[in-house]
């Protein structure tokens, strides 16, 4: 499969205002197996201090927070959705998030461009993160 290039993207230096504005992440795509990148990224946001809301077909807790089957399923406040799911997922996380109120940032991980769910959800009025990795970048900025 080829990569797109990510035509919709927030500007890295967004990206402290994205982490300091977001205290809650659902990820789409937690895996409960601490080998996958998805396990090690949402460990460390969580260690950084965000709360961490696993989206997975199964399991009941994933790093000790209860896992939901969809973002329509979560009671509590988004502020972002960090997603590791297949590109053409993206386009029904952003069909989620428009029958949310609160989510503020889409992420979608390295490898991961969607451009026209991307534009839908900028339409929104989301910030838009793609092919960038949120534990790299948060990183970079905060050398943790």
């Amino acid at each position: 499969m080829e990569c797109e290039f990510p035509t919709v993207n927030a500007n890295p230096e967004e990206f402290r205002e994205i982490f300091e504005s977001v205290k809650t992440i659902a990820i789409p795509g937690l895996s409960p197996n601490p080998e996958k990148d998805s396990h090690k990224v949402a460990k460390y946001l969580q260690e950084q201090g965000y709360k961490i809301i696993p989206i997975y077909p199964k399991e009941e807790t994933i790093l000790g927070e209860k896992v939901y089957r969809s973002l329509d399923e979560v009671p509590e406040g988004i502020d972002m959705v960090d997603m590791f799911r297949k590109p053409e997922v993206a386009d029904a996380i952003v069909d989620a998030i428009a029958r949310r109120e609160d989510v503020k940032v889409l992420w979608l991980q390295k490898g991961i461009v969607n451009n026209a769910a991307a534009k839908r959800a900028e339409e929104m009025g989301l910030k838009v993160v793609q092919n960038r990795c949120s534990m790299v970048e948060h990183r970079g900025i905060y050398g943790r």
